[in-house]
């Protein structure tokens, strides 16, 4: 498994940056690239909630498979070709002052073998791009938010 982390400071308390990761439905209003969001399966608890994106022509399916207020939010990512292998979320707050610490940790996974491996780390580079711009998009919608 690879993994790729990126990292932002973002002028808001955690709780208030948590209050948006955790309205899971509604990724679309502070991510540019994903045309529409919803919310497909919710029950009980958020672990297992899913929403699906349309991001251009993909549509992605993204299942909670860890919730602990205020601090991690992970999901699996689906839908896209079987060959990309097992992707994975985590988003992570930490409190810095009257700021937030919010790193974005994506994680691919498609086999043991050398090129697999190295087909995982070409995947995280590519994942750590959405990243730097999800991460962008959710400083946006914060900071404009308390100006």
């Amino acid at each position: 498994m690879a993994t790729i982390d990126r990292t932002r400071t973002i002028a808001a308390p955690i709780k208030e940056i948590w209050e948006v990761l955790a309205d899971f439905g509604a990724i679309s209003s502070w991510v540019d690239n994903v045309d529409h969001s919803c919310i497909l399966v919710s029950g009980p608890e958020p672990v297992g909630t899913t929403r699906r994106l349309q991001v251009g022509r993909e549509t992605l399916v993204e299942r909670i498979v860890e919730f602990n207020p205020p601090y991690t939010l992970a999901y699996d990512i689906e839908g896209l070709p079987k060959r990309l292998g097992a992707l994975t979320n985590r988003w992570t707050l930490q409190p810095a002052g009257s700021s937030t610490t919010v790193t974005l940790t994506s994680a691919a996974e498609i086999g043991s073998r050398v090129d697999q491996q190295l087909a995982e780390r070409v995947l995280c580079r590519m994942l750590a791009r959405q990243s730097d711009s999800m991460l962008a998009g959710l400083a946006k919608r914060m900071e404009s938010a308390r100006v």
